[in-house]
């Protein structure tokens, strides 16, 4: 009986001493496994489905390159982007990435790495329109995703005053399909968003003369994983180091437009 004893405690040490080992092992921890990056997919040119259905943009590459120097792959999970900070602190996301600007509300819920690109929020109506200018929207009905920077622009600048509507669109295909069907007046929309349609559609619409503002895009990080923030931000500065972040964006942009 004690040799049977014996026997059990002994395989019960070695599993322990097994299992103990695995967890140290590469791929095993948290930083190693697939991460989750949560995305709007209807936001190009940043992340957006092609003709082929297929998720692509500049921010797709960019988290893959990333995800390569950081020695582990990515997966792009479509979300409701109104509730993209619930998904990154549920856990079901592992970042947000996809023209994901910086601001201070933001960074309550949220980590951010350093900004990458810098956007302005921007004022957009049909080419044909007679609107020019900011103040031009007295009386206007306007367009805007729902819980984007873009709202926050509006409603910190004087003109919302004047403004007779604001419609929420749960993406920006819907509001400047909005726009192209009179709907509304015009759409508060991300400039390298509409500066990709202009290029797409280029006698559709025009931009107004004023932007909202000025703002940087970043990525997302769950607050209190600080050693995923340390190691993706690693991998952005290797990036922008040896160039691949410029590669990238001159695909996209024709130009390189990542912050250094």
């Amino acid at each position: 009986m004690k040799r049977i004893a014996s026997i059990i405690l002994t395989v019960s040490t070695a599993v322990a001493l097994l299992v103990g080992c695995s967890s140290n092992k590469p791929g095993e921890n948290e930083q190693d496994k697939t991460l989750v990056i949560g995305i709007d997919d209807k936001f190009a040119p940043m992340g957006f489905r092609d003709e082929n259905n297929k998720i692509v943009g500049f921010d797709i590459d960019y988290a893959k390159a990333a995800a390569e120097k950081m020695g582990t792959t990515v997966k792009f999970q479509p979300i409701d982007w109104k509730t993209k900070e619930t998904e990154l602190s549920s856990g079901r996301i592992d970042l947000i990435w996809n023209g994901y600007t910086i601001t201070d509300e933001r960074k309550e819920k949220v980590l951010f790495t350093k900004p990458y690109l810098k956007n302005s929020q921007v004022l957009v109506t049909l080419a044909k329109s007679n609107l020019s200018k900011l103040d031009d929207l007295e009386g206007k009905e306007v367009g805007l995703q729902s819980l984007s920077s873009a709202a926050d622009a509006l409603n910190s600048h004087p003109v919302k005053s004047k403004i007779k509507k604001v419609t929420e669109f749960s993406d920006n295909v819907l509001a400047l399909s909005d726009l192209k069907s009179g709907r509304v007046d015009a759409v508060v929309i991300d400039e390298v968003v509409i500066k990709y349609y202009m290029s797409k559609e280029k006698e559709a619409f025009k931009i107004l003369d004023e932007s909202l503002a000025p703002e940087e895009y970043g990525v997302g990080v769950k607050k209190g994983n600080d050693e995923l923030l340390e190691k993706l931000q690693k991998a952005l500065d290797e990036m922008n180091q040896d160039g691949t972040a410029s590669k990238i964006s001159e695909k996209w942009f024709g130009e390189d437009k990542v912050l250094k």
